[in-house]
């Protein structure tokens, strides 16, 4: 493969913070690239470089191909420039975007969390026009799925440097997970190593004393002015030199041995759910609801059990919200929907704008004593709010540092019916694999909106999914789900494709049983005459039409 362009000694500035250093990349033609770091890394920073929207404090970026053509989506779309009169749906206006970007003439196509708004067809969509592009592809995404299907290599961007992976990013993960457990091995081998050391020291140490003492004591005894005998102060000085030796190789264990590895921040969320009540957590009755004309769902009934954990599926404004909105009492709607009274609610939503501005992150938490101060705290730093960052305004955080405040608050509430919808939107992806461990942990009830398919995937073995106005409760997972519906519409096509065939035979039949009356008219007509043209011009028609049957027929 052709290189198309390099990052060259890269380093980027924004007043003294140091965001990336020394940054090394080639970008081959076909090359499908993923990147990934934590929320701050730098990763938009490195591509708004790349594509000459910043410029970098120094290094270069050079281009191998003349006129190299790179098309970007960045994370903010401009919305106006896309939908002037504001009437197209928030996935609507994604799809816009990504088609500006798909339909141009580019070499590189760079895309900057591609998959919000979009939902799963909408990604499915998106996967398959990267897989037919011909050039380059770089991708930033949290979403797990959409890497695996889409890249071939992970660039990690962490402590301002960059690591290379070829792979998904599966295989990515698993590479850092042997990394970490074989530096581990290592580093702890060589602690031991160390420890041993240490102790050789001491042992020798008391012995060289005691050779010491020993060659005082028959100096004394034996009256020689010089220390007594040579051969107690010869011992005590090799016992010296040991110790120095042993000293001289822990100092380069420790200047030049391995590092401890570092570890992945562990976000104990640690849900404390109350005891279950009862066995049915939700029943819904003939829910309908409607915005004038438009009907969202109606007529759909359907339960939730207790300890259940049930994912909600369906294309964007299928009525997933406003679901949640209907059992959470915060909607008027058609129907009926009983929610246990005995159970504790936690809802999560996905708007992170709900939160008072006005105050710091720390007073978001009732707080009763210093044990509980320390252990928010402890989460908090956890989730990169480090010393007095606990008490900045909450108007200053991103929208991922306000995603993660709301997960924190509300694992804190003793609950045992956990609502909640796009909670993987904006944080970071070793946050959400966490998020999916406590979730998969959690003995009370789930209900789930998630874009993340890896997140629903593992943590929800229900469905209700939101179809033609419908909602349908399904007894298994999203994975059974989908492949049951694949199975189908195969099937669908394939009766289709059979029908398409047999109507195709009958009509080569008569095709057949008319070329061989047009042969026999023409046999009796005069050349060039205006019927033998007329008939000879239908024969052509019917040889083309024939051929064109042969060939769906054999495909």
């Amino acid at each position: 493969m052709a290189v198309l362009l390099e990052c060259k000694n890269i380093n980027k500035e924004y007043g003294d913070n140091l965001i990336l250093k020394d940054i090394n990349l080639c970008i081959d033609d076909k090359e499908r690239i993923g990147i990934v770091g934590s929320n701050g890394a730098g990763k938009t920073t490195l591509v708004n470089i790349i594509c000459g929207v910043t410029e970098s404090s120094s290094g270069k970026v050079i281009f191998h191909k003349d006129n190299l053509k790179i098309g970007y989506m960045k994370q903010s779309i401009d919305y106006k420039n896309i939908d002037e009169n504001n009437t197209l749906s928030g996935g609507e206006k994604t799809k816009k975007a990504l088609n500006e970007v798909l339909y141009g003439k580019n070499d590189v196509l760079i895309f900057d969390e591609p998959t919000n708004h979009l939902d799963y067809e909408g990604s499915v969509y998106l996967i398959n026009k990267i897989k037919k592009f011909k050039g380059a592809v770089i991708i930033i995404s949290h979403d797990r799925h959409f890497l695996d299907q889409c890249v071939t290599k992970i660039i990690e961007i962490d402590d301002k440097s960059v690591q290379e992976y070829n792979g998904n990013y599966s295989f990515y993960r698993k590479v850092k997970i042997d990394e970490y457990e074989n530096m581990l091995h290592l580093y702890n081998e060589q602690e031991k190593t160390k420890t041993q050391i240490n102790k050789q020291i001491e042992q020798t140490k008391n012995w060289s004393g005691k050779a010491h003492r020993e060659s005082r004591a028959k100096a004394i005894e034996t009256g020689n002015k010089f220390g007594g005998k040579e051969f107690n102060r010869a011992k005590a000085k090799r016992m010296d030199k040991q110790i120095k030796s042993r000293i001289k190789r822990l100092e380069k264990i420790d200047t030049d041995g391995i590092k401890k590895p570092k570890e992945e921040s562990k976000v104990f969320f640690n849900i404390d759910n109350t005891v279950k009540k009862g066995n049915t957590a939700l029943y819904v009755k003939e829910i309908s609801k409607s915005y004038g004309c438009k009907v969202i769902f109606e007529k759909s009934s359907f339960y939730i059990k207790q300890g259940e954990k049930v994912g909600l599926f369906g294309k964007n404004g299928c009525g997933k919200t406003t679901l949640i909105k209907a059992i959470l009492g915060n909607i008027d709607y058609d129907g009926e929907v009983y929610l246990s009274k005995s159970s504790k609610v936690g809802y999560l939503s996905q708007d992170v704008i709900d939160l008072d501005d006005d105050i710091s992150i720390i007073d978001l938490f009732d707080i009763k004593n210093n044990k509980e101060m320390g252990e928010i705290r402890t989460k908090l730093d956890l989730l990169g709010f480090h010393n007095e960052s606990v008490y900045k305004k909450v108007a200053c955080l991103s929208l991922g540092e306000r995603m993660k405040v709301k997960l924190l608050i509300m694992m804190k509430q003793q609950c045992d019916i956990l609502i909640m919808d796009e909670p993987t939107n904006h944080i970071d992806l070793h946050v959400r694999e966490q998020l999916e461990e406590i979730l998969m942990e959690f003995e009370g009830t789930l209900i789930l909106v998630t874009h993340d398919r890896y997140m629903m995937e593992k943590t929800c073995d229900k469905l209700l999914v939101f179809d033609n106005n419908k909602i349908t409760r399904y007894e298994y997972g999203l994975t059974e789900y989908l492949n049951l519906k694949s199975h189908s519409m195969s099937k669908v096509n394939e009766e289709k494709n059979n029908r398409e065939k047999k109507e195709a035979q009958q009509r080569k039949l008569l095709i057949d049983n008319r070329i061989t009356c047009v042969l026999s008219e023409l046999s009796q007509c005069i050349p060039e005459s205006e019927k033998y043209k007329k008939l000879e011009e239908e024969y052509k028609k019917l040889i083309e039409e024939r051929k064109c049957i042969l060939n769906f027929n054999n495909n």
